[in-house]
């Protein structure tokens, strides 16, 4: 059984701040992979989601490792971002998480990346509401070791 790893944070980040929290998260990627992760999914929404699925497919030259893209629901395919559409097309693994959009399709794709990992990265600004806030203490209540990058310690 594959070692899984799935990520969790802020959509809008400053240039500034993702500048410096990517080669943090690319370190904590590659630490994942020398523990014996082999498999990492990403919720493919913009800023964080984006930025780690960038960075396993650039390990992906460098080992045997797989990409998942868990999808909230089948319209966030349609997004004209060419980001999304180049790096969704490098992945193993589509799962589309609810059949139409509602109130919490996203939740319930951060539970399943939650649920099905065995660890997670979070970039996180400590904030107490929102869907990174909701994703890291139910990784938390599920006992999963969260790698935490805290934005609060960068600004």
């Amino acid at each position: 059984m594959a070692k899984t790893c799935c990520v969790t944070g802020h959509r809008n980040l400053p240039v500034e701040i993702e500048t410096i929290i990517r080669p943090k998260l690319y370190k904590e990627v590659q630490t994942a992979i020398e523990g014996g992760y082999t498999h990492f999914i990403s919720g493919f929404a913009s800023g964080v989601d984006l930025m780690f699925a960038e960075i396993v497919v650039e390990l992906k030259n460098h080992y045997p490792i797989t990409l998942e893209a868990a999808i909230p629901y089948p319209g966030r395919l349609n997004t004209p971002d060419t980001e999304f559409q180049r790096l969704i097309g490098r992945c193993d693994i589509l799962i589309v998480h609810s059949e139409r959009y509602f109130k919490g399709c996203f939740m319930r794709r951060n539970r399943y990346m939650i649920d099905a990992s065995h660890q997670v990265i979070a970039i996180y600004d400590g904030r107490g509401t929102g869907g990174t806030a909701a994703t890291v203490q139910y990784a938390k209540r599920k006992g999963l070791p969260i790698c935490m990058i805290d934005i609060k310690s960068i600004k």
